[in-house]
């Protein structure tokens, strides 16, 4: 845990500490992880609290929200918050929608006490199942990386931890923690990768799985940055290079086409989905992001290729571009109407 609250920056010390936040349910992972950040707290390295985020999804929440304060007070920890959410019928599914309200609810707690960072609980075990689920939807390398130990103000100190290691922490200090019933639902794809599809290549396989797959992750995350990186540069580039758009009643970003070309596949592709997201679109899918590509093969005016948040692209022939660099070649041009 010191290690990834410096790698974040937090100097423990000083005549007002950094104040972190555990995220507790209640369940083993947090409670250990709360158990382990109030021993900083008693150094006096760090000022240290919780949010308890109450989903109301289940039957008697709200009495294991209150049994969750009651014990991390008694470790100790100050503040400690008792959130309630509802969690709302949506098209992304109720894991998406009770995790969205949930960081909803850990960025408010997060702004109230002017906190600096928010301890989360997942473990190794969390890790290979975020992986094999990336695995599962044919995701590329960011999510094969799955969750990074740090990420802006949310730190996981315990991703090289074993789930059962957690277990004997809250046994070995006496601490009940509750066992969330949906951990075994399944209902949830997370649930049954957890119950049926772990322990099955373990079997048959052979044990060291999720450890392999925690390895990957990590080697995949190095990658994944590297990229980001060398893409977030050519985009700012190709982007500077290009003419200005030329509609009225949109925004347009417009990219030279034989830059884009001469990007490789695999820094090309993440350059199309940065000017997606610069204008406000969303992620876009492998499939929306190939059909983008295949822009680049056409001749004459192309598109539009349609990507989530509104955003067409299409393809500028070199008759319409003043970009002197593409003697050969226009443009791909994003664009967004605007609401007006």
């Amino acid at each position: 845990m010191r290690d990834t609250l410096r790698d974040a920056g937090l100097v423990p010390g000083g005549d007002t500490p950094p104040l972190i936040l555990v995220a507790c349910s209640g369940g083993p992972d947090s409670l250990a992880l709360a158990l382990a950040a109030s021993f900083f707290s008693r150094r006096g390295d760090y000022r240290v609290g919780a949010v308890v985020v109450d989903h109301r999804l289940q039957p008697g929440s709200a009495e294991v929200a209150a049994s969750a304060r009651d014990k991390l007070e008694q470790m100790g920890l100050d503040p400690v918050l008792v959130r309630q959410v509802s969690v709302p019928e949506s098209g992304m599914g109720p894991e998406a929608a009770a995790r969205t309200v949930r960081y909803a609810a850990l960025d408010a707690a997060v702004e109230e006490l002017e906190a600096d960072a928010v301890l989360l609980g997942h473990t190794l075990d969390d890790q290979a199942e975020q992986v094999l689920l990336g695995l599962m939807r044919g995701s590329g390398t960011r999510s094969l990386a799955g969750m990074p130990a740090v990420r802006g103000k949310y730190l996981r100190p315990f991703l090289s931890l074993r789930r059962e290691q957690t277990l004997e922490i809250c046994a070995h200090a006496a601490l009940e923690p509750w066992h969330d019933p949906s951990n075994r639902d399944p209902a949830y794809a997370r649930s049954r990768v957890r119950t049926e599809v772990l322990p099955f290549l373990e079997d048959k396989l052979g044990p060291g799985i999720a450890e392999a797959l925690f390895r990957s992750s990590r080697i995949l995350s190095a990658d994944a940055d590297y990229l980001d990186a060398v893409a977030a540069q050519a985009f700012e580039e190709l982007r500077a290079a290009a003419p200005a758009g030329s509609a009225p009643d949109s925004e347009e970003l417009l990219l030279p086409e034989a830059q884009l070309r001469e990007l490789a596949p695999a820094v090309r592709q993440r350059v199309l989905a940065l000017a997606a997201l610069a204008l406000g679109g969303a992620q876009p899918s492998y499939e929306r992001l190939a059909a983008v590509q295949s822009l680049l093969r056409r001749t004459g005016s192309a598109g539009p290729v349609q990507l989530v948040g509104k955003v067409s692209v299409y393809r500028q022939p070199r008759a319409k571009s003043v970009h002197h660099g593409a003697a050969s070649y226009g443009n791909l041009v994003f664009r967004k109407k605007s609401s007006t």
